[in-house]
């Protein structure tokens, strides 16, 4: 299933739980990130209706796009992760139409910056630039063209700092 389509998309209810993390265990090796999601959910990062599913014309979930608080220094900041899609309907823009949808919420919540660590042929088609060049960086090392920062306002340029993710991300 490789075609681009047009995908409803819609913030997750907990009854989307289960599929939410059947879609994480299918989409990665191993189950962090489905642990993550589930820790996140309990954390104080997380922000209703930020967590965002992508399905299908019958209401089966295929993708799913998270963003939860973080900060760059002290100024309040999003971070996007996990973005999951079930194998077979990867590459068919189920990814892209949760990160549009979770992107524009957060947007219409009056949020100005995101980060994300990914997988830099991705990410830019939101928007997204190396965090570098923005003077924003990690505590840990990681490649410099995965990590990478938007705004969601351009009256609101990116800030300067360092990232700092929600305690269950471990950094």
């Amino acid at each position: 299933m490789s075609t681009r389509r047009q995908w409803l998309t819609r913030a997750e209810t907990s009854a989307d739980v289960p599929a939410i993390r059947a879609i994480d265990l299918a989409a990665f090796d191993t189950p962090l990130e489905a642990d993550l999601v589930e820790a996140l959910r309990a954390d104080s990062s997380w922000i209703e209706g930020l967590s965002v599913v992508a399905t299908d014309d019958d209401g089966k979930l295929v993708g799913h796009a998270l963003l939860t608080r973080c900060h760059i220094d002290d100024t309040p900041a999003l971070c996007l992760a996990p973005v999951a899609v079930r194998p077979e309907y990867q590459k068919t823009g189920a990814g892209s139409a949760a990160v549009d949808a979770a992107l524009k919420a957060a947007k219409d919540r009056g949020e100005h910056f995101v980060t994300v660590l990914g997988h830099p042929a991705y990410y830019p088609r939101f928007g997204f630039t190396r965090a570098s060049a923005h003077g924003i960086g990690l505590t840990i090392d990681v490649p410099d063209e995965a990590m990478m920062a938007l705004t969601l306002d351009a009256d609101h340029p990116l800030p300067t700092g360092t990232v700092r993710y929600a305690a269950p991300f471990g950094i």
